[in-house]
């Protein structure tokens, strides 16, 4: 399990730079867009495009990253105030429902994946620019989410299981009106 993880850390890393490096391709894209519409009167073929499947890699490709860090948005309302046991019974639970619903997109992911592959599928823009690589992207980084919440949800169990409290989230915890340095 552990080589698992590190593959699936790895694996996760690499999706997140790509994402990156397509926010800033998109960022710069758009900007020579808005400049060559507004100024030049010549606006960037395949700008709406190529960002629109950029945005596919910058999505899909840091969920599973996200995930590891145990950085997704959550309402802690109850989970602060429970015990040990408690809090991985609902880690669980949420990254449960996480699966079920990040199966059933992957599910579908695929049969489109499929279908825009077999007839090719593209734009009907300026420029066709092809549409599966980004359905490929949303199903890879859809599979890697739901190879770690399986792993959460083990770890969940086992935790709740030993009445252990969560792991702490990596990086810096802020604390009532504590803010990090250089804000």
């Amino acid at each position: 399990m552990p080589q698992l993880s590190t593959l699936l850390q790895k694996s996760a890393l690499v999706l997140v730079l790509l994402g990156a490096v397509g926010m800033v391709s998109s960022m710069f894209l758009g900007t020579a867009d808005v400049v060559g519409t507004q100024f030049l009167g010549v606006p960037v073929p395949g700008a709406l495009e190529i960002t629109e499947s950029t945005m596919v890699l910058i999505v899909f490709g840091a969920l599973a990253f996200a995930q590891m860090q145990r950085a997704h948005i959550r309402v802690e309302i109850l989970h602060g105030y429970a015990g040990p046991r408690t809090k991985a019974f609902m880690d669980a639970v949420t990254h449960l429902v996480a699966l079920v619903f990040f199966a059933l997109l992957a599910w579908q992911g695929i049969s489109e994946l499929g279908y825009s592959w077999e007839i090719r599928e593209a734009t009907m823009g300026t420029v066709r620019f092809p549409l599966y690589p980004a359905r490929f992207l949303l199903v890879v980084g859809t599979v890697l989410l739901l190879v770690q919440l399986a792993l959460d949800v083990i770890s969940d169990l086992g935790r709740m299981w030993r009445g252990e409290p969560p792991p702490p989230p990596p990086g810096p915890t802020l604390t009532g009106g504590e803010l990090p340095q250089g804000i």
